[in-house]
């Protein structure tokens, strides 16, 4: 069995996050059509240029709520929230590429709502997957690198029993637990902190269900965790 949680440490930092997530199981996430998702990324990106309209780059809404999140916890320099990487890209004219069809649907979610959005390969978790701070020295090989790269001691990551799975809350994966073409078995999240984005996380994780249904195929199960509800199973 494994399941998800988010630990008191979280908790005691974002009494007020909700994290949809969604448990995917049996899945094809194999590409078929290069292209086939790259009109979905566009129209995605037209979509995503409503939350960066300020010109004051960092007073947009999206862009503020998650920096003053990354302020109250330890981060490494320059770690960034993933939607406000995306959104940089977006409003300097840069296009989001296709990586395999699973990791481009929940891109153009995450931009079409101003949401954080990750996943992760069940199958690839050793015991239970765990929202926490940092203990310090938690094994960490992210993409594109070969030796592991720490998180710091108070540092919001996700993590199991063989290390943090991603940084700063969702700055860097662990290449470890990545989604890939053969993943059949995928944890989905989506992220809210400030307790006021209640309705675009549950029309964001709606879709995101019914885009990976429909395109994927498999099971899809959704569950919104908070302190109200702090863990469900997600493996049986």
């Amino acid at each position: 069995m494994k399941k998800f949680r988010l630990e008191q440490p979280f908790l005691d930092i974002f009494p007020d996050a909700k994290i949809g997530i969604l448990v995917c199981k049996g899945i094809n996430n194999q590409v078929t059509a290069e292209d086939k998702y790259a009109g979905y990324l566009a129209d995605a990106q037209k979509e995503a240029l409503q939350y960066v309209e300020n010109p004051e780059f960092t007073e947009n809404p999206v862009i503020r709520t998650w920096r003053d999140a990354f302020y109250k916890f330890k981060t490494k320099k320059g770690a960034r929230c993933s939607i406000e990487a995306m959104l940089k890209r977006v409003s300097k004219g840069n296009s989001i590429g296709t990586i395999n069809p699973l990791v481009d649907i929940y891109n153009g979610i995450s931009l079409k709502y101003g949401v954080p959005v990750g996943g992760e390969d069940i199958d690839k978790f050793e015991g239970d997957n765990r929202l926490t701070v940092a203990e310090g020295g938690e094994e960490f090989i992210t993409y594109g690198s070969d030796k592991s790269e720490p998180p710091y001691e108070g540092e919001v990551v996700y993590k199991d029993e063989a290390g943090a799975i991603c940084r700063c809350f969702n700055w860097r994966e662990s290449v470890r637990t990545m989604l890939t073409e053969e993943t059949t078995n995928a944890f989905m999240c989506i992220e809210t902190v400030a307790g006021e984005r209640d309705d675009v996380l549950e029309a964001a994780l709606e879709e995101l269900k019914s885009l990976i249904e429909t395109e994927l195929g498999g099971e899809v199960t959704k569950h919104v965790l908070s302190k109200e509800n702090p863990e469900v199973v997600i493996w049986e």
